[in-house]
């Protein structure tokens, strides 16, 4: 016996999803997000920034987890964007406050963070 589900009898309506539950406390990015000193991390990185000039930044931790998200996993700099656009976990460890199906920030900021913090 062969199951199959034609594209046509797919819809995102009716698919079933556990976000309304809570995440799972064993989970890699649940686990490492509690261990990860974030204040000293963002004390340190935050001493390259001019704080009374330019937009506002991205939030600082959402930055430094995608960072390390993009290191830990080998991703390029558009794919770790979205890799985190897509996993409810790797937006956890981020620390946004709820899904979202947005970019967290554009891919570029990466590319611009290099330069500001060199090598």
């Amino acid at each position: 016996m062969i199951d199959y589900t034609p594209q046509s009898q797919l819809s995102l309506k009716m698919f079933k999803h556990l976000f309304q539950q809570e995440l799972d406390k064993k989970n890699r990015w649940v686990k490492l997000a509690s261990l990860i000193p974030w204040g000293s991390l963002e004390a340190i990185y935050s001493r390259k920034l001019d704080a009374g000039s330019g937009r506002k930044s991205v939030n600082l931790r959402t930055f430094i987890a995608a960072l390390i998200v993009k290191h830990k996993l080998g991703g390029d700099d558009r794919g770790t964007i979205e890799m985190i656009q897509e996993n409810i976990y790797l937006q956890y460890f981020c620390g946004l406050p709820s899904f979202t199906t947005q970019p967290v920030f554009d891919a570029s900021l990466f590319v611009d963070i290099k330069k500001r913090l060199g090598s």
